[in-house]
């Protein structure tokens, strides 16, 4: 995957994210990072009629350059960008973007500033636009939900009237928060699963104490399977395991006691029992298995029937429990197989709430609810919960309401917003041109596969079956644009303008009631609703599909534009294309055959050396430090996506050589003649990775993230690549062009 959802997580609490319909297995994303369409095989990369109108001139020393509108655009983004007085051999993340680096300031009101949030920025421009449309008659009935949503969420006279009550309300529902009870709360009438029920049918989170969802069989990948995980946190457990006094968890304890009192608890009360509802929590954190010990998918492939979790974890009443989350669309019997991702982790939740009160449990649950309602309620609430955000990741602004209401809505309702962005804005040239450029780049890389010295035969060829059976899906399902299929999907979705925190639950209980009642259904890889998210600025790869996704939105901007050289848009999109293909092959991916199944088709030899080439890139990304926050990089967590990043780039590279060798040379950049086309195809990769972050936010990216910072995503793969010190002469022993590299792909 490209990038992290760190803003998303940081505006939407934990368990509201429930409200994204389709729940994907080791599924990837390109930025700071689907499914089974069969696309013709081809090294050639036709000329559309929406390649760039190059218009040539000379220039000096007797170069061609394109003076076209688009490539005095390219060139001026790209000069403001650099700071040509840094040697590219030194440090090319300087070169192509310090001038970036020293000119953006973060607004107040974001975590960072880069290629993709510029990008977003506009996108979200586009989707205000579109909602804030008046509703017409005779309207389609999901756009009518989805500026209904967006009304509600903007109607902040309807919210702050209303007050914290729909909370409270829902409190006492759901059998009450003890630490706001007092001593009038019974604890005899809770139990963590019945809250557990409650909370699924009035659309919370069911995963508080055990996650629990349909996932497909990753063994079979045409069915589906129960499965269950550690619980969802409500902060990372790489946080809460540093203890009660870390300076994070104290500002998460702090939150708590603050948002428990503002709703009428006694402060004195609320700080000792969520205190221990705290540490709670912090047990849930140290039973859960690290993330570097969760990139082995098969040690988290364990199926066992209802009757052997009874018989393995018998003070869970599973049968019950499993019946009342699917009802009413299954049932379930003894001999149901489910899947059990950390066994262990069950077994000490057993022990853990054998002896923790209920009460502690119950205090823990409600304030789960809590947080997770408060950005749906009153501005009182939501700054208390901006404080938090801001000890997070350095943000000290919320954005503006429309912002967050459009999110709100874009994210809750990705396919009925998709439909209307698409419809309005996306250019159909782009859709054509990137389906060209994925053929190319998948052609690249089956050359890497069959040239590769230390594969043996038989690995080779199961790799090449499954780049070759990779699926792509390009912009957006073309089902989006059929007004029927749409409304026979939201047919069940009611919204309401004026009562916001419902409503989000609404969509919550209508994502839970879509997914729960798919476990019979057969497992449908080119099914239109898992892509229809096209108004997002992202790139995904799938293992259980085998597939690639290029979402509309990310189609534009510093990524791809047809009015500019080839070498820009190679080394941008080209590069995230690329890096989506490589997921297919890094350290998970390459654990799925071509059907996207759990299966080892290595011969143990050839593993042996890819494990050897992959500890390469492990150790080297080990060993970089960011200096602001003086961290190194988790390089095991990371793994994944550099082995994409250092795949995707070659890939990219050596495409865009086959096209000048079918196409000719193009024109070079005004004001850039001395740069060469095969080195502004570095720059253009370079600048997708430009990229200002707050301290706070880099620590969070580091701790918990997949993804490196763009300081790295640019030096690690350029930095082990021959060509690039070819391209730019440098020296043997130079920064750019160190005597080891590392090579995977």
């Amino acid at each position: 995957m490209l990038l992290s959802a760190l803003t998303a997580l940081l505006v939407l609490s934990p368990s509201m994210l429930s409200i994204c319909i389709v729940r994907h297995v080791h599924h990837h994303s390109f930025v700071m990072c689907l499914h089974l369409l069969d696309m013709p095989q081809t090294s050639e990369l036709r000329l559309s009629s929406s390649m760039p109108p190059t218009v040539i001139s000379k220039g000096g020393n007797n170069v061609d350059l394109c003076s076209s509108p688009g490539c005095i655009h390219t060139a001026s983004k790209l000069l403001l960008s650099m700071d040509e007085k840094v040697d590219p051999c030194d440090d090319f993340y300087d070169f192509a973007c310090g001038s970036f680096l020293k000119n953006t300031r973060i607004p107040d009101d974001k975590t960072s500033v880069n290629t993709f949030s510029i990008i977003t920025d506009q996108l979200q421009e586009q989707i205000r636009a579109l909602l804030d449309e008046p509703i017409v008659d005779n309207e389609p009935r999901p756009f009518v939900l989805a500026k209904t949503l967006y009304q509600a969420c903007m109607n902040r006279t309807a919210i702050e009237a209303r007050g914290v009550q729909p909370l409270l309300d829902m409190l006492r529902r759901l059998g009450g928060w003890p630490v706001l009870d007092g001593t009038s709360w019974d604890e005899r009438s809770f139990s963590w699963e019945q809250s557990v029920y409650k909370f699924r049918a009035a659309g919370y989170s069911v995963d508080y104490f055990l996650d629990f969802s349909i996932s497909v069989d990753v063994k079979n990948s045409t069915k589906r399977v129960i499965d269950l995980d550690q619980a969802s946190l409500g902060l990372s457990r790489e946080y809460l395991n540093r203890g009660f006094s870390d300076k994070l968890v104290q500002a998460y304890y702090e939150y708590m006691v603050d948002i428990a009192t503002l709703l009428g608890a006694d402060r004195p009360r609320a700080e000792v029992e969520l205190k221990d509802s705290l540490q709670f929590e912090m047990k849930l954190a140290n039973i859960s298995l690290p993330l570097e010990k969760r990139r082995n998918a098969t040690s988290l492939y364990n199926p066992m029937t209802i009757v052997e979790l009874q018989q393995k974890f018998p003070k869970i009443p599973w049968l019950e429990y499993i019946n009342r989350l699917l009802a009413p669309h299954v049932v379930v019997e003894l001999d149901e197989m489910t899947i059990v991702s950390v066994p262990k982790y069950i077994s000490d939740l057993e022990i853990l709430l054998e002896k923790t009160p209920k009460r502690v449990q119950a205090n823990y649950v409600m304030w789960r609810v809590a947080a997770a309602s408060v950005s749906y309620l009153t501005d009182n609430l939501r700054r208390r919960q901006l404080s938090y955000v801001t000890a997070l990741s350095g943000k000290t602004e919320r954005e503006s309401r429309w912002k967050e209401c459009t999110d709100t809505t874009s994210v809750s309702m990705s396919i009925a917003v998709g439909a209307l962005y698409i419809r309005k804005y996306f250019n159909e040239n782009s859709k054509a041109n990137a389906l060209e450029m994925v053929n190319d780049i998948r052609q690249q890389f089956r050359k890497t596969l069959a040239e590769v010295v230390w594969m043996d035969e038989m690995t080779r060829q199961a790799a090449l079956e499954k780049a070759d059976a990779m699926a792509s899906h390009i912009a957006y399902p073309s089902e989006m644009l059929d007004d029927n299929k749409l409304t026979d999907f939201y047919a069940r979705l009611e919204m309401s303008p004026d009562k916001l925190m419902e409503s989000v639950l609404n969509l919550t209980l209508f994502g839970t009631e879509y997914l729960f009642g798919k476990l019979r259904e057969p497992v449908n890889k080119t099914d239109w609703v898992t892509h229809g998210r096209p108004a997002i600025v992202n790139a995904f790869y799938s293992s259980i599909e085998n597939s690639i996704q290029f979402p509309a939105g990310i189609l534009q901007g510093a990524f791809f534009s047809a009015k500019r050289p080839a070498y820009m848009n190679y080394g941008a999109i080209g590069f995230v294309i690329g890096h989506e293909i490589t997921h297919g092959f890094d350290d998970q991916g390459r654990q799925f055959d071509r059907n996207g199944n759990l299966v080892d088709w290595w011969q143990e030899t050839t593993k042996q050396k890819y494990l050897e080439k992959a500890k390469c890139i492990i150790d080297q990304y080990s060993n970089y430090t960011v200096k602001e926050v003086g961290l190194k990089l988790n390089g095991v967590n990371t793994q994944g996506e550099n082995i994409a990043d250092n795949g995707g780039i070659k890939e990219a590279y050596y495409a865009y050589q086959a096209w000048t060798h079918r196409h000719g040379e193009e024109a070079r950049l005004p004001g850039l003649e001395k740069y060469s086309p095969r080195q502004l195809f570095w720059l253009s990769a370079a600048n997708t990775w430009c990229a200002v972050y707050r301290n706070e936010a880099i620590k969070l990216r580091i701790t918990t993230g997949f993804h490196a910072p763009g300081r790295f995503r640019v030096i690690g793969p350029m930095s082990n690549m021959e060509e690039f010190a070819s391209d730019f002469k440098c020296p043997m022993g130079t920064a750019m062009n160190p005597i080891n590299k590392c090579k995977v792909w």
